[in-house]
């Protein structure tokens, strides 16, 4: 059996303590945020606190909060002897408290609040100073059916690099086809199997092969039209950096 504490109570905070409430080989003995108001839903599942001297030994101290707070908030942490571990994409392992033992145990994935997740398909890049705690962060990522990879710090942050691309950016380009689509009375959800499609299609082929549309066939009318019909100017400006993107891309 695996114990945990965590400290933060975010997307990732409360999927992680979810995720490991159902599993046989972890125990959360607490769960610590400075606002325990924000964890006051949990309180009957779990020993809630909001004073962080009043935390007890587990084998995986988990802190989940904002980047900038990480940190400050493991120079806190008193007992040494147990395994301290951050949840960020780009913060590095040698900003945890260097008296403590230390590593990272990255989700890669996004996480809302109110969508369930299937750890199952949330890969985890884990990395720790000492090796033997390498196998504790490896059964912990086990324990909840989720793969995961040993990677550096300098690898992670690529990733979290590469994430903000397919993830954040290509979430705001739905955002503003939905727009789009809006201000002609348009259900967004006709768009929605070409979005799957789009997704699927890059599980089995190179992003690279994958790409269509009028750019990738340098449809200069199509393309003139497009601008044409978009009235928002940060619109076009995206429309022509990644249509100038993709014909330097496939020489077009």
């Amino acid at each position: 059996m695996i114990s945990v504490n965590i400290l933060g109570a975010g997307n990732v905070a409360t999927h992680l303590f979810k995720a490991f409430q159902k599993s046989e080989n972890i125990s959360v003995n607490q769960w610590y945020n400075r606002d325990i108001s924000k964890i006051s839903t949990y309180k009957n599942e779990v020993s809630t606190i909001d004073n962080i001297s009043l935390l007890e030994e587990a084998d995986i101290y988990i802190i989940a909060v904002s980047d900038d707070a990480i940190s400050k908030l493991s120079q806190s942490l008193t007992n040494k002897n147990q395994l301290v571990v951050h949840t960020s994409g780009s913060v590095s392992v040698y900003d945890l408290d260097k008296t403590l033992r230390r590593g990272v145990f990255y989700p890669l994935q996004t996480f809302s609040k109110t969508a369930s997740v299937d750890f199952s398909n949330v890969p985890f890049c884990i990395e720790t100073i000492d090796k033997q705690d390498l196998e504790l962060l490896k059964n912990l990522a086990n324990a909840i059916g989720s793969q995961w990879y040993k990677i550096s710090t300098e690898q992670r942050q690529t990733l979290h690099l590469s994430a903000v691309f397919v993830n954040n950016f290509t979430n705001q380009l739905y955002r503003i086809a939905h727009e789009i689509s809006d201000i002609q009375n348009i259900n967004f959800d006709i768009l929605k199997p070409l979005i799957l499609e789009t997704a699927n299609k890059v599980q089995h082929m190179s992003p690279y092969m994958a790409q269509t549309g009028p750019a990738m066939r340098n449809d200069k009318k199509t393309i003139k039209k497009h601008l044409k019909s978009l009235e928002n100017e940060q619109h076009k400006a995206i429309y022509k950096l990644l249509t100038e993107s993709i014909k330097k891309t496939h020489g077009r």
